[in-house]
């Protein structure tokens, strides 16, 4: 199956392991699976980074993000006109307005693949059509 996995689940694959769900730790590196994490999260991480709300020592500059994620045979997926068209159509629910969340919920729909995340939130996007698997340890 084709996955894209949340800015969230990336930094706890680099940082903090312990913070993945046996189902997600197993969908990660079932060799049968595809994930992909989009590039919407890497300027996320860029950005957290930047004002020192996440620290990954091993980060030293962008290209080790996407060096890291080589090295986990993950791959970013590119944001692109189709998903900001499907990002204009979402509703948002209330009390969830983080434009980025909204960015990589649009591209998870747009190209048909489900979703990993720790936010819970996330889960009340089905009937816009997310695909979601919980992160919830």
């Amino acid at each position: 199956m084709r996955y894209l996995i949340d800015t969230n689940i990336l930094l706890f694959t680099v940082k903090e392991r312990d913070r993945l769900s046996k189902e997600v730790f197993d969908l990660l590196w079932d060799s049968l699976n595809t994930i992909n994490i989009s590039s919407r999260s890497i300027e996320e991480i860029i950005h957290l980074l930047r004002i020192g709300k996440v620290e990954v020592s091993q980060w030293k500059e962008t290209k080790d993000i996407f060096n890291y994620i080589d090295e986990l045979g993950f791959s970013v997926d590119y944001f692109k006109k189709e998903h900001i068209l499907t990002l204009g159509k979402l509703t948002p629910i209330p009390d969830h307005k983080d434009p980025v969340d909204h960015a990589i919920m649009a591209h998870a729909i747009t190209n048909k693949v489900t979703l990993i995340s720790s936010d819970e939130k996330m889960r009340f996007y089905g009937n816009q059509g997310l695909r979601f698997v919980w992160n919830k340890v």
